[in-house]
């Protein structure tokens, strides 16, 4: 039996009937389509929608988005709170609506999340070339703006013919479901070939369930890490995300208390053990913690656990001090398993993690942290307390933000000086409360995240904690959230710039050039001037939401609990002191200073980073025996 559908229709069909399964729990695997429609989707994947919820087939509802990058960014938020067993997909026109897309796809791939984008493409037919917004290129009669998603794209496929859209929707999926290989996923469909009808066989629209699977180590790779972490002295774990997406925090927590090893955390780690863990440390590297770094910088066998070990983890390969530290990755991606010269592990980490303990039977090691542990978090309380007179700290903003949240809450922040703070200071209580995106770090991703994470578990309470200039970039997705009835707790912190960018600007010589909000002053060339007047209250107001305005951290507790208690959305704007500083992590970040120059701010700024560079390492000693 055929079908006669349009490649469009075939396309939603197909989706509504795939499936996840891990460890025996099935879910969809695409739960709904985001969407903003233009002259390349609009009669066809819109009508193919349309058609689907006329004929009583809501298996695929449909989100009108208002921005194109922030659906993606919506999409990704969905996937990782449902531990990359289920995502949404995002459907543009052809043009500027589908290299909008190009930003979100570049985070999903850097953060390995499975999201599946279906930009319109130019006519296959090639009879009116070129059409509105194609692009021309003397070289290549094939090629589009579309073209810009291939290094993006975990995987990419243009279907050309409607022949060709079963292999490219099956390869679709096999990417999507993968958790070693799985990212932004590109299937661009021509806008003609939209259209198109052809028969499609009645197999191609089963109900197909892909099982998500669990790899398990090599039992030799298994030996030889065990070897390697029964000689160490001073053993370090690095919880990273792949320890939250395969719900390893378990099998973490065993493995730690019949270990004593301490456990540090990455910011998409951060959770992975609940703060108060006894053997819990903080975050690691960057913008980790002192305690956390200085047990980084004694190691000589560090266990990374489902991490890939960004710049900011290894303090720009400064963290890890031992001359003979060794690494043990436990990683299901072989990519990142072999980073540092380390000792591959390659497997699921709660598999790893299960296979890895009885190798380890009697072997447990002693550390002097815990003290260390109580001291640093004497800090943060003094942090979240803040200081007397003048405008709240960020720091105290975070606190107050922490003991508002549930243990099932969500925190959402992507940008700026936050992530650093956060991982600093925010006490995680269950693996799904802390939602830093700092693979990519990019600024307007915290809302349009949000309404993700809210979709995919309406349960939780999700504040979207936003700087303004975050908040300036992206903030149309209030209006979506609105739209579809989602409650979201937008705390909107105005600080006149950009605080992050503003303090590195200043330690690299820069004097805060160009990060502030003011006037420029024509004279110069420099915002200098007074502070624009602003009110970003009132332009979330316009948008739809209701706005409570705090101006001291009493305001903010109690702004917090009216909008936990209220039914709709809800931003709750205060203003904190942009040059406040909180507790240092006692690391570095490779941030490169111009090596000559006039300024004497930046000869000075040059002369600590070429003092800072010494400590850096290629981390070339072979994991192994």
């Amino acid at each position: 039996m055929r079908h006669r559908l349009t490649v469009a229709q075939a396309v939603v069909r197909f989706l509504s009937n795939q499936w996840t399964e891990r460890d025996g729990a099935e879910r969809r695997a695409v739960a709904g389509v985001l969407g903003i429609f233009g002259h390349g989707n609009v009669a066809g994947i819109g009508q193919a929608l349309l058609q689907a919820q006329r004929d009583s087939h809501p298996e695929m509802p449909y989100i009108l988005a208002r921005n194109e990058q922030a659906m993606v960014h919506t999409a990704a938020g969905y996937a990782r709170m449902s531990n990359r067993l289920a995502t949404l997909a995002c459907t543009t026109s052809i043009g500027p609506g589908a290299t909008n897309m190009l930003t979100g796809a570049a985070l999903a791939t850097v953060n390995r999340l499975p999201v599946l984008l279906l930009p319109s493409d130019v006519f296959a037919t090639r009879v009116a070339t070129p059409v509105l917004q194609e692009l021309e290129d003397p070289r290549a009669g094939d090629v589009s703006v579309n073209d810009a998603f291939r290094p993006l794209s975990r995987f990419f496929d243009r279907v050309w013919r409607p022949e060709q859209l079963p292999s490219a929707l099956l390869a679709a999926m096999r990417v999507l479901t993968d958790p070693a290989e799985t990212g932004a996923v590109t299937l661009c469909l021509p806008q003609d070939v939209q259209a198109e009808a052809y028969d499609f066989p009645d197999e191609l629209f089963a109900r197909r369930v892909w099982h998500v699977s669990r790899p398990a180590p090599d039992p030799l790779a298994v030996e030889r890490a065990a070897a390697a972490i029964r000689g160490a002295s001073r053993p370090l774990i690095v919880a990273g995300g792949g320890v939250i997406y395969s719900e390893a925090s378990a099998a973490l927590d065993r493995f730690a208390r019949e270990t004593g090893i301490p456990v540090a955390d990455t910011q998409a780690g951060k959770g992975a053990l609940p703060w108060d863990h006894p053997n819990a440390v903080g975050g690691v590297g960057a913008t980790g913690s002192p305690v956390a770094n200085r047990l980084a910088g004694h190691a000589d066998v560090v266990l990374g656990v489902g991490t890939r070990y960004s710049d900011f983890t290894t303090a720009s390969r400064s963290a890890f001090q031992h001359p003979q530290v060794r690494f043990v990755n436990l990683n299901v991606t072989a990519f990142d398993a072999g980073k540092l010269s380390a000792l591959p592990l390659v497997a699921d980490a709660r598999a790893g993690l299960t296979a890895l303990l009885p190798q380890l039977h009697g072997r447990h090691f002693t550390g002097d942290f815990a003290a260390e542990v109580g001291r640093w978090q004497e800090t943060v309380q003094r942090a979240y307390r803040g200081r007397q007179g003048g405008l709240p700290t960020q720091a105290e903003v975070i606190g107050v933000v922490n003991e508002a949240c549930g243990a099932r809450d969500v925190v959402v922040q992507a940008a700026g000086s936050m992530p650093g703070d956060l991982q600093r200071l925010w006490r995680a209580r269950h693996p799904k409360q802390y939602h830093v995106e700092y693979g990519y770090s990019c600024m307007g991703f915290e809302i349009a995240g949000a309404l993700g994470i809210k979709l995919a578990d309406e349960s939780r309470e999700v504040y979207a904690l936003v700087g303004d200039g975050s908040y300036l970039m992206m903030a149309q997705e209030i209006v979506t959230a609105i739209a579809e009835g989602v409650k979201l707790i937008v705390v909107l912190v105005q600080n006149h710039g950009f605080a992050s960018i503003g303090a590195l600007s200043a330690q690299t010589g820069s004097q805060r050039f160009g990060t502030a909000y003011r006037y420029k002053n024509p004279a110069t060339g420099d915002y200098d001037g007074a502070r624009l007047p602003v009110d970003l209250a009132a332009n979330a107001e316009s948008l739809g939401a209701a706005v409570i305005r705090c101006r001291t951290a009493a305001d903010l507790a109690e702004g917090l609990k009216r909008a936990r208690e209220a039914e709709r959305l809800t931003v709750v704007h205060i203003e904190t002191d942009p040059l406040a500083e909180g507790p240092s992590s006692e690391s570095w970040w490779d941030v490169p200073v111009a090596e000559v120059a006039t300024l004497h701010s930046t000869r000075h700024a040059h002369t600590g980073y070429r003092e800072d560079k010494l400590r850096q390492r290629h981390h070339l000693r072979p994991g192994g025996r």
